[in-house]
């Protein structure tokens, strides 16, 4: 009996969370990098001692927002990559999706990255590169293992798919940022660029005999 009582519990709260991260999605998408636990209190019908107890403070709301988007960035990522497709249009996909992702919901986005940009009082003290830099080592690891289970690199492999991963990750992170600031091309256009930058080695190794295929 405790146990379920215990298992309900537990599901009332994982429910009451996710109701909370989707009240801060929404202030979030209205006010970007400005976004503050005050109104997100608001948005949810609760006050803010209430948030910071499901919490502990901004930083703690900024990283279970991260997980939430970063989850839905990396299976779309991953979805890019298994596509029926040759390798470089698998390669185009993949950068495209990213891109997309972050031009879908630009205010998501520089809430992740740049919280600071507005100059929100709530936001003083707040190391958005304490925050942000898991974020973005978390997806160089999982593109990583992605490259690793389907590209023949030989002995050297996993270390080379590892400054892989991270490398195209740091790429993506520093041109889709720059792009999505000033718009100076299509987008369809910094894929293809991007792909031209990547393909070099890649084009000439051949897929794991022993996995999915690249």
């Amino acid at each position: 009996m405790e146990t379920s009582q215990r298992e309900e519990q537990h599901k009332a709260a994982e429910q009451r969370r996710k109701e909370l991260l989707e009240a801060a999605d929404r202030v979030v998408l209205r006010e970007g990098p400005g976004a503050s636990m005050n109104a997100i209190a608001a948005e949810a019908g609760i006050t803010k001692p209430i948030l910071y107890r499901h919490f502990g403070d901004k930083g703690g709301l900024y990283r279970a927002l991260a997980v939430r988007h970063t989850d839905a960035l990396l299976a779309g990522l991953r979805a890019a990559l298994d596509a029926p497709t040759n390798r470089r249009e698998r390669v185009e996909t993949t950068l495209d999706s990213y891109l997309a992702a972050i031009e879908a919901r630009p205010q998501v986005y520089r809430f992740l990255m740049h919280p600071a940009d507005e100059g929100h009082p709530s936001d003083q003290g707040f190391d958005v590169g304490r925050h942000s830099a898991p974020l973005l080592r978390r997806m160089g690891e999982e593109l990583a293992q992605v490259i690793v289970e389907r590209v023949d690199l030989g002995p050297d492999g996993e270390e080379l798919a590892r400054a892989w991963g991270h490398g195209i990750v740091g790429m993506m992170h520093a041109a889709g940022d720059w792009w999505l600031r000033e718009r100076p091309f299509p987008r369809g256009l910094l894929v293809r660029h991007l792909a031209d930058l990547l393909w070099g080695r890649l084009a000439t190794s051949g897929d794991r005999a022993d996995g999915p295929g690249f």
